[in-house]
């Protein structure tokens, strides 16, 4: 348990916000991003002494989110699927049509080059951190990271043609 949770609490106030974005930025799916996330504070505060002692616990509440995030996501790709083909709930806020392609981009990917993509370029981490977080190589890194922003940048480009007439919506 931990021993100071007036730091804790400051940690979890300075870092929650940014996780959610980036676990949601992964998955697509805020309320999976949200529940992810709590579950991974929830583990660090039972761990947080170890965890300061052993340096920044960011990287390693980061990963504990994602892998909870992927492990969810396996888990209920149906339960989601169903929810899809009956659309978006009444009270969501409108998603910009650049953020409707981006996150149905996103979705052409695999989890692990996803996972790095985030990590990458919403994060700014240099590749041998993404490479740490992940337990993967820098080369193997650096493969994901080219083969998802060629995957990427073909699936923006044919959305932000203007001859398509059908918008798909992931």
């Amino acid at each position: 348990m931990a021993d100071r949770p007036d730091e804790f609490d400051a940690f979890y106030t300075a870092t929650a916000r940014r996780l959610i974005a980036t676990v949601y930025a992964m998955t697509g799916d805020l309320a999976e991003a949200e529940d992810a996330v709590q579950e991974a504070y929830i583990r660090a505060w039972q761990r947080w002494a170890r965890l300061t002692r052993e340096g920044d616990p960011l990287p390693w509440v980061r990963t504990v989110a994602m892998r909870l995030a992927i492990s969810t996501w396996r888990r209920t790709r149906n339960r989601l699927h169903a929810h899809r083909l009956h659309g978006p709930a009444a009270d969501l806020p409108a998603l910009s049509a650049d953020r409707v392609a981006l996150l149905s981009a996103l979705r052409e990917l695999t989890a692990q080059q996803r996972q790095v993509v985030v990590l990458h370029h919403l994060l700014d981490l240099p590749v041998e951190q993404v490479a740490r977080e992940t337990g993967a190589s820098n080369g193997a890194v650096r493969t994901r990271l080219s083969r998802a922003r060629k995957i990427l940048g073909e699936r923006l480009a044919e959305a932000g043609d203007p001859s398509e007439e059908v918008v798909r919506h992931g």
